[in-house]
C-alpha cells in the first residue's frame, strides 16, 4: 500500500502489537462516546478511525472486535439550551437516571441520544460491540478493578500529583481528607455530590457524605452505584478489555491529560499496557466554528446522512489521516465535494486512481461484510439539486428532466437516481437559503427584451435555433458555451481567451435575467432542461 494509506499502516502496527501481547486473543480496537447530548460529526471521528482500522484487520482475515463504550454512567452536567430548566434537578445523576427530553420515546436521557447515533452507524456500515458503562458498573463487572484502584490509591495519587494544579477537591478524586479514585452516587438523591471521608481496605467499608445532607457507610465489594474517576476509569477499561488500538482527541494528549495519565497508571495498578493509537484532529463544518456538543444546533451524523450518501461521508473520514483536520460541507461546497467523489469513482472504474485514493474509495464503498448501498445512476449532485430546486420537488417534472439528461441512455424511473436524489432534495429544502432558491419567470421581461442590442438579440436567436437539436445535458452545455464563440466568429474548439470568457459571462447573465430574474442561478444546461424548450423560447422572446 502507498505510504499515504494511513489505514493500512495502522493495521500493520496493530496486528504486530497484538501478536506481541497475546497472539491467541482477538484484536481489540475501542471507541468511547458520551450520550450527554447530540453526538456530533466531530465525535464521529472517535468511531470512524478505529472502525476503518478494525475493518482493514478483518479484511485480512484476523479476528478483530471494535468495542464502543457508551459512557452512559457519567454524570449529567448541565441542562442544554432548549430543554426545560426544571431538568437542573437531575444534574449530578447518571445519564441513564435522567428522564429523556419531553416527548421522547426513549426511557432515559442517555438512550435518547444514543439511538440516532446507533442508527447512523448502522447506515454507515460500522460494525461494533456496544458496551454500556451503566450496565458494567451496576452489574459488578468492574468490582475487582474498583477495589484494586482503591487499594492502590496512593500510587495513583502520586501520578496525578505530578499534574494537579490546585489543592482540595479535584475531578480526579482528590479531597482534603485524602485521595479516593471512586465516587459513589448518593442512595438518597442519586447524585454524585458526594465526598468519600473514609475507607477500610480490609472490610472495604466506604463512608461518604453527600451535599444533600445524606451520609452513609457502604461495603464497596458489594456497592454498585458509583464509578471510578475518569483518569482511572479509562486505563482500567484498557486493561479489562485488552484494548490494543484506541485513538484520542487532541484534548486528551496534552501533559496531564487523560491519555497521558492513564498510560502511567495502567501498568502499575491494573497490570496492563496502554493502547497504541493516533491523536485525531477536529472536524469542522463549512461556515461554523469548532464543534462542541454543549452548543445547540451542532450537526450530527444523522444530519449529514440526510444530505449525503453514506459512502461519501465515510470517504471524508477515510481519505484524511487522523491528525489532519477537515471540513464537512453543508453549504454549496457539498456540490463541489460530490464532483470530487464522482471524479474519483470514474478513476477507480478506469483503474487510473492512485493506490491511496483507490484504497480510500474502497473503504468508503464497502466493508469487510460487503458493499454499502449506492445509487444506480449517479446523476451529478449539483444537477439533481438544481432539478429539485427548479421543479419545487415535483417528481413528474423531475423525471421528465432526468430522462432528457442523456437521451442515449434514458433514465426510466427516479428510483434509479436514489438515494442521491433524496439527499439532494433534503439539501435544497433544509440548507439552501431562501434567497438562493430559483423562481422561473412566468412571463417574459418585456422591458429587458426591448432594450437589447443587435448582438444580444442574435445570441438569443442562435440559442433558440439550437435547442431541439441539442436537447440533452451535454448538447445544451456545448450550445450555451458555443453561442458567444459563433458571435465572435471563433471555431467551436477554440481555447478560451479573456475576450471569449467575458462574452460568455455576459451571455449567461443575460439568460439568467430573462429566465429567473437574477444574475446567477443553477447551471444553465440544467435550467434549460427544467424549463422546457417552448417556455425558454417564450422567455427569451424568440
Amino acid at each position: 500500500m502507498s505510504e499515504s494509506d494511513w489505514v493500512s499502516r495502522f493495521a500493520d502496527e496493530v496486528i504486530a502489537e497484538a501478536r506481541r501481547r497475546d497472539p491467541d486473543r482477538p484484536i481489540v480496537c475501542a471507541s468511547g462516546l458520551s450520550p450527554s447530548g447530540p453526538i456530533h460529526l466531530g465525535n464521529l471521528r472517535e468511531v470512524m478511525t478505529p472502525h476503518l482500522v478494525a475493518d482493514e484487520i478483518r479484511r485480512r482475515g484476523h479476528d478483530c472486535v471494535h468495542l464502543l463504550s457508551w459512557d452512559d454512567f457519567d454524570r449529567f452536567r448541565k441542562v442544554p439550551a432548549g430543554i426545560d430548566p426544571s431538568w437542573a434537578e437531575h444534574i449530578g445523576k447518571p445519564l441513564t437516571s435522567v428522564p429523556a427530553p419531553a416527548g421522547s420515546e426513549h426511557p432515559n436521557w442517555a438512550e435518547h441520544f444514543k439511538a440516532p447515533m446507533a442508527a447512523a452507524l448502522a447506515e454507515l456500515g460500522v460494525e461494533y460491540r456496544p458496551v454500556s458503562q451503566t450496565q458494567m458498573y451496576t452489574s459488578g463487572a468492574y468490582t475487582r478493578q474498583v477495589l484494586r484502584a482503591m487499594s492502590e490509591r496512593e500510587r495513583i495519587d502520586a501520578v496525578l500529583r505530578r499534574y494537579r494544579t490546585k489543592e482540595g477537591v479535584d475531578d480526579d478524586g482528590s479531597v482534603a481528607a485524602g485521595y479516593y479514585p471512586y465516587r459513589p452516587y448518593c442512595s438518597q438523591c442519586e447524585r454524585d455530590l458526594t465526598t468519600v471521608t473514609g475507607y477500610d481496605d480490609e472490610t472495604t467499608e466506604l463512608v461518604y457524605e453527600c451535599g444533600c445532607g445524606h451520609s452513609e457507610t457502604v461495603v464497596l465489594a458489594e456497592h454498585r452505584q458509583g464509578k471510578l474517576a475518569w483518569k482511572v476509569d479509562w486505563p482500567m477499561r484498557w486493561a479489562y478489555e485488552g484494548v490494543v488500538f484506541e485513538p484520542s482527541g487532541v484534548d486528551h494528549t496534552s501533559p496531564g491529560s487523560s491519555f497521558v495519565v492513564g498510560g502511567q497508571i495502567i501498568g502499575p495498578v491494573f497490570g496492563g499496557e496502554p493502547p497504541i493509537g493516533p491523536m485525531y484532529a477536529f472536524v469542522g463544518i463549512s461556515g461554523m466554528a469548532k464543534m462542541s456538543s454543549s452548543r445547540g444546533g451542532v450537526p450530527t451524523p444523522a444530519d449529514a446522512l440526510s444530505i449525503m450518501e453514506a459512502p461519501l461521508l465515510r470517504w471524508l473520514y477515510a481519505r484524511r489521516r487522523p491528525n489532519q483536520a477537515f471540513t464537512i460541507a453543508f453549504d454549496l461546497q457539498i456540490q463541489r465535494l460530490y464532483d470530487e467523489w464522482d471524479a474519483l469513482s470514474a478513476k477507480v472504474d478506469t483503474s487510473t486512481a492512485t493506490a491511496a485514493d483507490a484504497a480510500a474509495h474502497g473503504r468508503a464503498t464497502r466493508t469487510a461484510r460487503g458493499a454499502l448501498p449506492t445509487t444506480a445512476r449517479p446523476v451529478p449532485y449539483r444537477t439533481l439539486a438544481s432539478i429539485v430546486d427548479v421543479t419545487a420537488g415535483d417528481e413528474d417534472q423531475a423525471l421528465r428532466i432526468v430522462r432528457d439528461l442523456d437521451p442515449s441512455r434514458p433514465i426510466g424511473s427516479l428510483d434509479e437516481t436514489r438515494p442521491r436524489l433524496d439527499r439532494a432534495r433534503a439539501w435544497v429544502l433544509t440548507q439552501l437559503p431562501a434567497e438562493q432558491r430559483t423562481r422561473v419567470r412566468d412571463e417574459p421581461d418585456t422591458g429587458l427584451l426591448a432594450s437589447l442590442g443587435d448582438d444580444e438579440r442574435e445570441s438569443l436567436r442562435l440559442l433558440a435555433a439550437g435547442l431541439d437539436e441539442n436537447w440533452s445535458l451535454p448538447g445544451l452545455t456545448t450550445l450555451v458555451y458555443g453561442v458567444p464563440k459563433r458571435l465572435l466568429g471563433l471555431p467551436e474548439d477554440v481555447k478560451p481567451t479573456p475576450e471569449l470568457r467575458a462574452a460568455q459571462r455576459a451571455f449567461f447573465a443575460l439568460l439568467y435575467h430573462l429566465l429567473v430574474g437574477r444574475d446567477t442561478g443553477p447551471r444553465l444546461p440544467t435550467l434549460l432542461l427544467a424549463i422546457g424548450a417552448d417556455q425558454v423560447r417564450k422567455l427569451i422572446g424568440t
